[in-house]
């Protein structure tokens, strides 16, 4: 019975042994093998930014089958360059750092190891192994503006928003243009925190509106905090990054979303097939890069059919949410009609539109 159980133990080794050696790691054409490095500003279960960003991750090894790596909660400061050189370390051939706090640091980072592949989310700067990369999330907020501003009922909206950077900017302002298409006298109040994730102090940020009697709340943070509030108040709410709908059911109607995956099973595939090129990658709803969640019950009457409708025509291109006539909160025009605001000016917008209550720091 021993010898029997011994040669049985030794033939599984043997057999386990072949299928662990058939199984290859994705190679490049000279025979190196990618390793994806994520470095990740939260948490994975924040149910927001990083978490969507999580869910690209998985999607990569599930289609490509290469090794991935990742870091969550890294500060943006120095402390992301010690993150990067321990995932070059482990084998990491392409890094993808996504936060914008990080961008100088990757800079530093390409020069330092050109032979690694860098990508940044949501910058705009290069390098020959350097890129960048973001989606055009001003048309999901845009959408989304236009169910806040049909349920609102005193046209006065709370937006929670973290940094005062073009990045958010431009979004609050999207999302304003979306809620004035309704409702021409409505007014988006904003609310900064400086913070990507903190559930305490955006929770508390969007109280503060609510006490200021706003009747919905939107948000550019990374967890549920804001809309957890508005729940709790009895209102209605607008996420962002992923569908937060199970985190505030009774609040939550809709979110801009982001789908990573592709984006980043792309990339890879360039490393293998050894056709990488640094680019900034700047796509939208066309390219499923940024989506608007399906609309819950608590969405208003007449909304989806609404929403339906502007998106066909973002689709077709015959609508651009940041077209002219667009005056800033002064009453100036800045975008003029037969005109749209250029990828030049989105990067470095730091003015808001009319309609919009609160200032950009220094502004």
């Amino acid at each position: 019975m021993k010898k029997f159980t011994f040669i049985l133990i030794l033939v599984l080794s043997i057999a386990i042994s072949f299928t662990s050696c058939g199984k290859k790691a994705p190679k490049t054409a000279d025979g190196k093998e990618v390793v994806m490095g994520f470095v990740y500003v939260g948490p994975i279960g924040d149910g927001g930014w990083t978490y969507a960003h999580e869910q690209g991750r998985q999607f990569v090894e599930k289609e490509t089958g290469i090794r991935t790596i990742f870091k969550e909660t890294v500060a943006e400061s120095a402390e992301v360059k010690d993150v990067m050189r321990s995932m070059i370390d482990q084998g990491a051939t392409i890094i993808a750092a996504t936060s914008f706090g990080y961008m100088d640091f990757v800079v530093e980072m390409a020069k330092e190891y050109p032979n690694v592949k860098f990508i940044h989310c949501s910058g705009y700067k290069m390098a020959e192994n350097m890129g960048n990369y973001f989606g055009r999330i001003e048309q999901p907020r845009f959408l989304s503006g236009i169910v806040a501003g049909m349920k609102s009922k005193s046209g006065k909206i709370g937006y929670v928003a973290a940094f005062e950077i073009p990045e958010v900017v431009r979004g609050i302002n999207a999302f304003t243009l979306g809620v004035k298409s309704i409702n021409p006298k409505a007014e988006v109040h904003v609310r900064w925190t400086h913070t990507w994730y903190d559930p305490a102090k955006e929770k508390e940020a969007a109280k503060a509106l609510l006490d200021e009697k706003c009747d919905v709340i939107a948000q550019h943070q990374d967890t549920a905090g804001p809309q957890q509030a508005a729940e709790e108040r009895g209102v209605f709410s607008v996420g962002y990054n992923s569908d937060m709908s199970k985190m505030a059911p009774k609040a939550y109607m809709t979110a801009p979303v982001w789908n990573w995956g592709p984006y980043y099973v792309d990339q890879v595939k360039k490393v293998m097939a050894g056709t990488w090129k640094a680019e900034s990658y700047w796509e939208g709803m066309n390219a499923d890069i940024v989506r608007l969640a399906p609309l819950t019950a608590n969405a208003p009457d007449g909304a989806a059919a609404k929403v339906e409708d502007v998106k066909k025509k973002i689709l077709a291109g015959t609508f651009n949410v940041f077209a002219g006539p667009i005056k800033d909160q002064s009453g100036k025009v800045r975008i003029p009609a037969g005109s749209a605001m250029s990828d030049k000016e989105q990067l470095s917008c730091d003015w808001f539109v009319e309609g919009v209550v609160g200032k950009v720091k220094g502004k």
